[in-house]
């Protein structure tokens, strides 16, 4: 199977300077409290056919009684899979997932039997940087716009059925591209049934159902037990896993929590490969999410002695957490 852009770099870390971390300031996002676990929690919710994902994300929020949740890009109600659900705090990084690449496995009828070879071939088009018009049932508007499609891989062509998994850039329609597939053979087609698998680093690996979820909540809250929830819900690190990582000291930390931009002198570590514009995660040694930003370095930069190296879009962490400093360790 293809992989997402994100899945094929393999990052280094590069130690700009080594510090440790004080066991008196924030902690390991693995001996979170649940309570603060379900302040900045994720779960990765296998949606049902049916409802929309408003109102998957309204089931969690009621489940959880929780106050806000929000998911990680529209599914249609009779599409189904991977809806990664953010929970109270942990909602400032939908906007990474929302960006991030997806794949969909999808089933395409077309509309009269074609040639093998030819249906390959076609399909390998669309492969690349494709244009496309929202359908005229979408949630955005109607103006052409390019997008990447990284990979289609055929899994099985049966009589006028063909399954296949697409690895694309959010916001891709597959139903059109199944409706221009069908237009390019010149035989027609349409989506007969589309399931996502991933969404940025969320995949069919970790998927639970809102019955999961359900149950999880109803052994913590009547039993005391924590243990399937703590499986369910994923702590919000989890869902920038797909992003280049910055880890800075602990003195840096505060000054970043209160909106400040991040200069190379508070960056203990770096990883490889960060280009300019990407976005990047920010981290505390224990790593811990602090916020995340556009680099304005790459990697190598970032290990020098001045400049400005990543300009804060979201922070996550509350201030205060880390106490404030005026110089770095």
């Amino acid at each position: 199977m293809g992989k997402l852009p994100f899945e094929r770099i393999k990052r280094e870390i590069f130690v700009r300077k080594e510090a440790e971390t004080s066991n008196k300031y924030g902690k390991k996002p693995s001996d979170r409290s649940v309570e603060e676990l379900l302040n900045l929690g994720i779960v990765n919710i296998d949606k049902p056919s049916g409802p929309t994902s408003h109102q998957v994300s309204a089931y969690v929020k009621q489940i959880m009684k929780i106050k806000k949740a929000g998911h990680s890009g529209t599914l249609d109600p009779q599409v189904t899979g991977v809806l990664p659900i953010a929970m109270t705090k942990a909602t400032k990084v939908l906007q990474t997932l929302l960006r991030s690449g997806k794949e969909y496995v999808c089933i395409m009828h077309l509309h009269k039997p074609v040639d093998e070879y030819e249906l390959h071939k076609v399909i390998g088009e669309f492969v690349g940087k494709i244009r496309q018009l929202p359908p005229v049932k979408s949630a955005v508007k109607r103006e052409w716009r390019y997008r990447k499609v990284y990979y289609i891989d055929v899994i099985e062509f049966v009589g006028q059925d063909v399954l296949f998994a697409i690895g694309c850039q959010a916001g891709t329609y597959i139903r059109k591209i199944c409706h221009d597939i069908g237009k390019k053979l010149g035989c027609g087609a349409h989506m007969a049934e589309l399931r996502r698998t991933k969404a940025g680093p969320f995949n069919e690996n970790d998927l639970f159902s809102l019955q999961d979820l359900t149950d999880a909540f109803h052994y913590y809250n009547e039993e005391g037990n924590d243990k399937f929830l703590r499986k369910v819900v994923k702590n919000v690190e989890d869902a920038v896993a797909h992003l280049p990582k910055v880890w800075v000291f602990d003195t840096t930390v505060d000054t970043i929590c209160h909106g400040a931009s991040l200069a190379v002198p508070g960056i203990s570590k770096v990883q490889s490969d960060i280009q300019v514009g990407d976005l990047v995660a920010v981290f505390t040694l224990k790593d811990e999410l602090i916020c995340y930003g556009e680099s304005k370095m790459v990697s190598k930069d970032m290990l020098k002695d001045k400049g400005l190296a990543v300009i804060t879009d979201k922070v996550i962490m509350q201030p205060g957490t880390y106490p404030k400093m005026m110089h770095n360790s």
